[in-house]
């Protein structure tokens, strides 16, 4: 208990130190909200990767895709560092840049406004921020429950209010900067305690052969492939398809998530982009495979332990506790601060995302007609301590349908803002009616979803609202007025503005 009090208060010490260190660039609104708009690369690719994965990942989506798909859950893993990281880099990082910088944008409502020239858009989709991250803010609380009851025996609300205080800390102290360094050493954190974990429990298995031979005897009770053993060992599991939504959805979820697309405003130059690029695709390997790597053995740890006793159901948040109970004390201590690490990173990210979208999108201009740089601040202060509480007090008595919300967050906020957003950064033809065909066809097919329930999964109906989107705003823009055209060349002149490289990065004469 002594190793894991001083390992968890070491954790929080640095913390709030590194807040009190960032304070020097909380001195303009795009220093808290930007750092400054020169971020590097390191710092900006653990920023995405820790932003990325939380708790929600570690112990909820490793425990229950590696219990319904076994060693094929993986793929998510690839999936994340391929689709989510590597590409979202290579597609989206250089020009959200140089746009969004053209453009003056701070927030993705902001960047919606200011590209199609609607303020009524850069309102619609500054709502939909605060109305889908709320429930998202809260639901990364969800995994420390268990893994705090299993290492400390104290009661989840002590662990939830301190995780808040710390958090709120550091972030009104330093804002994206205090984040961002905070987000590496966290990064570092998660990067050896996942190791340390996946070596761990399959030592305490036998070694990986011997838990694959153990795996591979295991019937499957997926109905497509029912009683067929093997199954759970196979290269895409038992059922392929569901697992293909499951990899959309969390893969090219991040293209559209403003809390992800942010990182991107704030990077420094074109080598950071590079660098960046590379750093945050072995980090998503990394973390992202070894988590669902890891829980793709978790049919080994079947006990009545991990099953509701009214029910008889498996309750997936308990599966990855369980398999990590038996660790020796030194590694439940680095795996509480790992998952600490990684809810307190999505956390911070999430709330500074959801202040900012609301003082700057929504706030101001609008409510509060002069705000100076010193009162947009302090108001986005203000509003980070009233997220974190609506998410402390949700997360302490989460009721039925936020429980539901949380699971279609993801699906809301990328069905709706991914296909306007890649779209405008590559196509003059985006219009403003395209744009809102892409809002609610996102927001309405998971919402109507969440009520209705016409697609069994709501992973399937997130992955299903992003590619309707992608569908629905080209066509919506093909057939309605276009937007002015000079003021669209005027915005895309911005990529063809010269600049000088070495040859180094480029052998062009």
């Amino acid at each position: 208990m002594g190793i894991k009090i001083i390992l968890l208060v070491l954790f929080f010490a640095v913390m709030v130190g590194v807040g009190i260190y960032s304070r020097r660039h909380v001195t303009s609104v795009d220093g808290f909200v930007l750092g400054g708009r020169g971020v590097g690369p390191w710092l900006t690719a653990f920023a995405y990767g820790t932003s990325y994965f939380s708790a929600v990942v570690f112990v909820g989506y490793a425990g229950q895709f590696g219990w319904k798909y076994g060693i094929a859950s993986t793929w998510i893993g690839i999936g994340n560092a391929v689709l989510g990281s590597l590409l979202a880099w290579v597609v989206l990082g250089r020009r959200t840049k140089v746009m969004t910088q053209h453009l003056g944008s701070k927030t993705m409502p902001d960047f919606f406004g200011e590209r199609y020239g609607s303020k009524p858009l850069k309102i619609a989709s500054s709502v939909i921020v605060f109305v889908f991250l709320i429930p998202y803010t809260a639901s990364v609380y969800n995994g420390l429950s268990r893994l705090f009851e299993m290492a400390f025996n104290i009661p989840y609300a002590w662990c939830v209010i301190a995780m808040a205080v710390f958090t709120a800390l550091y972030v009104i102290l330093g804002g994206y900067m205090a984040t961002a360094i905070n987000d590496f050493i966290q990064g570092i954190i998660m990067l050896i305690g996942i190791v340390a974990v996946i070596a761990a429990v399959l030592s305490g298995q036998g070694g990986f052969m011997s838990a694959i031979s153990e795996m591979a005897l295991i019937p499957s009770d997926v109905p497509i492939t029912e009683g067929q053993p093997g199954a759970f060992t196979s290269f895409f599991g038992p059922d392929p398809l569901n697992l293909l939504g499951v990899v959309i959805l969390t893969s090219l979820g991040t293209w559209g998530l403003p809390q992800m697309i942010g990182k991107f405003y704030a990077i420094k130059d074109e080598k950071s982009i590079n660098t960046g690029t590379v750093i945050s695709t072995l980090f998503a390997i990394v973390v992202s495979g070894g988590c669902y790597f890891l829980g793709g053995f978790a049919r080994l740890f079947d006990s009545a332990e991990i099953y509701d006793q009214a029910t008889g159901a498996v309750v997936y948040d308990s599966i990855i506790p369980y398999m990590l109970s038996a660790l020796p004390d030194i590694l439940i201590g680095i795996v509480v601060v790992l998952v600490l690490s990684a809810s307190m990173s999505t956390l911070s990210s999430l709330v500074l995302t959801s202040s900012s979208t609301m003082t700057l999108d929504l706030l101001k201009d609008n409510i509060l007609k002069k705000m100076s740089e010193k009162k947009q601040i302090v108001t986005m202060q203000v509003l980070i301590v009233f997220f974190i509480v609506v998410s402390v007090v949700i997360a302490l008595d989460p009721p039925t349908f936020i429980a539901q919300l949380m699971g279609i967050s993801w699906g809301a906020l990328a069905g709706a803002f991914l296909a306007p957003f890649l779209y405008g950064l590559y196509w003059k033809g985006v219009t403003k009616a395209g744009v809102w065909a892409g809002f609610l066809a996102g927001v309405g097919i998971t919402v109507s979803n969440m009520l209705t329930g016409y697609i069994e999964s709501p992973i399937n109906a997130g992955a299903a609202a992003m590619i309707a989107g992608l569908v629905i705003v080209p066509a919506v823009s093909f057939v309605s007025p276009k937007l002015n055209k000079g003021k669209v060349e005027e915005i895309f002149e911005c990529y063809d503005e010269k600049v000088t490289i070495t040859k180094k990065r480029s052998l062009e004469q």
